[in-house]
């Protein structure tokens, strides 16, 4: 497919079409015929921010029953519509929608919006499929309880965020939760958070922008929910005072995860860009940044170590992931700490930022360079409401960032001395 490299071929409010249907439903669409298909992406207000803490996992088990059933297909009448064109059709649960996605030749597209409506507007949750789901979740989930990685990560989450929280809860559920949702619950969670007020339709590739607007009307503009909620708020969190540090015993285990880091920004923070930079600087550009050149290079204490800024609704972590020898945790803690102390203390150099700014508008095209990666884009723009102009200023908008606007962000959200530490790994270390 080729390469968007121009502002006049990125996607942009002169080249997508963006319709909002009578009952709110946001359609957006952007013509690409480099290739005979077409991929939808969207989401609906629906996450596990409306569940209760009794009732963890409720949201994604809903959203993954969606195509297992419906009033007018059975599971094997989905999967034979989709297998005959050679079409895909996802559904899944966040924290503060359920997100779906599909990919069809363009011919197929009604198809597409057809199981795509059944599957949000007319589930039966059939229980027998309910039942197997649930199961194949929990076998999951029991694995996942001796994998030190999950562990460390799911320690950190429900350590820096309280039980007041959604983002202290795993979306999946847990081994408690998950054996007490019914069919009768399942039904009730969809009919009283789905619908269409707040949600999104993308759809990118080989067809008319009118074309692809109407077939969503025909499907989705009588859909009503009247007693649909809004998007409750999420409850404000406060770093700990000190640093606090949680350890996770395994029995059998020869390696040790951690995973440190604070408060980040929302993706709705205006320093969200420039809180990006520092994270490529700290952990992420070349061979993962300055982390994985002092602790995994130069020290030699990790076998993985890598920074991330997650984005979000709201504040979400910025946080350190690093893989080491049980020996070494202290000291990798330590050096990490270090160089989160130094981006603080001392601004980006002229060269790093260079690099960085180089590294991020030159990686945009790549990105862009699929309907997948266009349509996705497209829907961040919606729904962190960046304007359809977003990608065309990108460059812009990363160029002017300087040195000081980074180490602003690097001394707002960087705590060396109020992070939340969690390890798991062998006990004794």
């Amino acid at each position: 497919m080729t390469l968007l490299t121009t502002k006049q071929s990125l996607p942009g409010s002169h080249n997508i079409t963006r319709v909002e249907l009578e009952n709110g439903i946001v359609v957006l669409v952007y013509e690409n015929y480099a290739a005979q298909s077409v991929v939808l992406t969207g989401s609906l207000r629906a996450g596990s921010q409306f569940e209760s803490p009794e009732q963890n996992g409720l949201a994604s088990l809903t959203a993954s029953m969606l195509l297992r059933g419906t009033e007018h297909y059975d599971f094997d009448a989905i999967n034979e519509a989709l297998e005959s064109v050679g079409a895909d059709l996802d559904v899944g649960g966040a924290i503060h929608r359920t997100n779906f996605s599909g990919k069809a030749l363009a011919e197929d597209l009604p198809l597409l919006i057809d199981l795509l409506a059944e599957a949000l507007r007319r589930p039966t949750f059939p229980a027998d499929h309910v039942d197997r789901l649930r199961g194949e979740i929990m076998t999951f989930l029991q694995i996942r309880q001796q994998d030190t990685r999950y562990r460390a990560g799911r320690a950190f989450y429900e350590t820096l965020y309280p039980d007041t929280h959604p983002y202290h809860y795993s979306t999946r559920g847990t081994l408690t939760t998950l054996p007490t949702l019914t069919v009768d619950d399942l039904r009730a969670f969809q009919q009283k958070y789905y619908g269409p007020h707040g949600m999104q339709i993308v759809i990118s590739g080989a067809i008319k922008a009118a074309d692809a607007v109407e077939i969503v009307r025909a499907r989705f503009e009588d859909w009503r929910n009247d007693d649909q909620p809004e998007l409750p708020p999420v409850p404000a969190v406060d770093l700990p005072p000190r640093t606090r540090r949680v350890d996770v015993a395994l029995a059998g285990k020869t390696q040790s995860d951690i995973v440190l880091g604070v408060l980040g920004p929302s993706r709705f923070s205006p320093d969200f860009q420039a809180a990006q930079l520092v994270n490529s600087v700290l952990g992420q550009f070349g061979m993962m940044g300055r982390i994985g050149a002092t602790v995994r290079e130069k020290l030699g204490l990790a076998y993985y170590a890598y920074s991330s800024v997650d984005g979000g609704y709201a504040p979400s972590p910025w946080s350190v992931s690093a893989g080491v020898n049980p020996a070494n945790v202290d000291l990798a803690v330590a050096r990490i700490s270090d160089e989160l102390k130094r981006l603080i203390d001392e601004p980006v150099s002229e060269s790093d930022l260079s690099d960085n700014q180089s590294y991020f508008t030159g990686r945009l095209p790549l990105q862009l360079e699929s309907n997948e990666g266009i349509a996705g884009a497209i829907l961040n723009m919606e729904i962190y409401q960046l304007g359809l102009d977003y990608l065309v200023n990108y460059k812009d908008t990363i160029m002017r960032l300087t040195s000081a606007d980074l180490l602003a962000a690097a001394r707002k959200y960087l705590h060396p001395d109020r992070l939340v530490i969690a390890v798991a790994g062998p006990a004794g270390n």
